[in-house]
């Protein structure tokens, strides 16, 4: 028994040596990064859960946000010199991209309220490093059909990227549930009341309305609206926070403190953060964790069948959510609630589809063929393959039978697939659009830059530029909010 006690002493040990061995070895790698600036700090004022009791009102949010903005002023942008290379950093005080040289700084939480009549009330969470400029082009449907719509800056975005190193997805929850009873309380029942998400506001969304079956006390949705929602992370992401869990660690060591980032990058977007830190990481591991463990429960208890209907739109392709956990952990466990699951394929003109890694043909059959759905699917693709013009395949619940539309949209030249940015903006987004409305100016037009030149030149990863950043689809999915709206 000793003899077995010391075999497994000494194999614990050696792995915890490996283990240590290689953290330290990403620690120190992790110094090659670029240097930390005043923004990957923290704001004391940023909110909190405990600051967010059930009694706190919109107008408490606000009172606490303006102060998290003024710490921002005093503490960052008064730090940062005004200097001419400093043009397209958003902290600059001169810079271009300083969005508080904006006639409108759309990081902020903001309310859109209709002429005339109120005939509902929307809720509007945009993603992780995201603002809620990210939901703008959503809030202006409800808008214009009537529904006053709150587009909530969630705690820890809008600011400066640090702030994420210590916001919690419990904050996140939170600041959702405030939002839906200020929504209500503006907008009281009978009419109706949705959620939109993107992103992890789209896993904030769904959680909200998991949450409505065992607590009679919140709001309940009478429509959920998500975009690229984060059900679950890819492999890789999951993979990486773990590792960074530990990498996190080691980062409370000053000498060591870039090792707590995944990414540092150039602060040169207005409402959006490009660096990113571990810590965040963790949080969508965890809340993704919490809501796939919430299905399973009420789908065992018989509740889901509650939940009210899900509208989504995903791409089929998405290097930061894993799209198939919305197609199967979610969508694969609703029952007949009038779900419907919009997804985008990947461009199969005749250059794309040359150097496509897959065609996703198998799992996209399986999918066509699976007669267990109790969703409907809607399926955005090439009419025929080797041409640009789109056409939308659409299967009604428990049918294979595919109705075929033609939507009077093609594939735009050079774009091989949509990607977990794009779903959300119009393609006349004057920030990310490919044909960006030129009478408003954010100081950059990043739908437009496509640089090509050598490697290791420019300061940001030139994978970066090559995403897609607005869905050049956007008018079905107008078309569908529309359409759920008049429901």
């Amino acid at each position: 028994m000793k003899r077995l006690f010391k075999w497994i002493f000494r194999l614990v040990g050696g792995t915890l040596l490996v283990v240590l061995t290689i953290l330290l070895l990403r620690a120190f790698n992790a110094r090659n990064k670029p240097p930390l600036e005043v923004w990957h700090g923290t704001l004391a004022s940023e909110l909190r859960a405990k600051d967010l009791p059930p009694t706190a009102t919109l107008a408490d949010y606000l009172r606490l946000e303006e102060a998290v903005f003024a710490e921002m002023e005093q503490k960052v942008v008064a730090a940062v010199p005004g200097k001419q290379h400093n043009r397209y950093n958003r902290y600059a005080p001169d810079g271009l991209v300083n969005p508080l040289r904006f006639p409108k700084n759309w990081n902020r939480t903001y309310e859109l309220v209709p002429d005339g009549e109120i005939r509902g009330g929307v809720l509007l969470l945009h993603g992780l490093t995201d603002s809620p400029y990210s939901v703008k082009a959503e809030a202006e449907i409800y808008a214009r059909e009537g529904f006053y719509a709150l587009s909530l800056r969630v705690p820890g975005h809008g600011t400066i990227p640090g702030a994420l190193t210590v916001a919690r997805w419990e904050d996140w929850r939170a600041a959702a549930r405030l939002g839906a009873r200020a929504v209500r309380a503006r907008v009281p029942a009978p009419l109706p009341f949705h959620i939109v998400g993107y992103s992890n506001g789209g896993a904030l969304a769904v959680q909200y309305a998991l949450d409505c079956l065992g607590d009679t006390s919140l709001a309940k949705p009478d429509r959920v609206v998500v975009m690229s929602p984060m059900i679950g992370v890819t492999r890789f992401s999951g993979l990486a926070t773990r590792i960074a869990r530990w990498v996190t660690a080691i980062g409370a060591i000053p000498y060591f403190a870039q090792s707590r980032w995944m990414d540092i990058q150039p602060e040169y977007n207005p409402f959006k953060y490009n660096s990113f830190p571990a810590f965040a990481g963790q949080q969508t591991t965890e809340i993704t964790g919490e809501i796939q463990a919430s299905i399973e429960r009420e789908a065992r208890s018989g509740r889901i069948k509650q939940l009210p209907p899900i509208l989504a739109f995903a791409s089929l392709v998405d290097s930061t959510v894993d799209t198939w956990s919305t197609v199967d952990a979610l969508f694969g466990r609703l029952q007949d609630n009038g779900s419907e699951l919009v997804l985008f394929d990947v461009n199969r003109s005749a250059v794309a589809a040359g150097f496509l890694k897959s065609d996703f043909d198998e799992r996209l059959a399986a999918l066509l063929a699976r007669t267990g759905r109790h969703f409907a699917l809607s399926l955005v693709t090439n009419a025929r393959p080797g041409e640009p013009d789109a056409v939308v395949k659409t299967l009604a619940p428990g049918s294979t039978e595919i109705v075929e539309t033609p939507l009077g949209l093609a594939w735009p030249p050079q774009i091989f697939s949509l990607s977990h940015l794009a779903v959300p903006f119009r393609s006349d987004d004057p920030l990310f659009g490919i044909a960006p409305d030129m009478s408003t100016d954010y100081g950059v037009r990043l739908g437009l830059i496509a640089p090509r030149g050598e490697r290791g030149v420019l300061s940001v990863p030139i994978d970066q530029w090559m995403r897609l950043n607005c869905n050049p689809f956007f008018p079905l999915l107008e078309a569908k909010v529309r359409a759920a709206i008049a429901k």
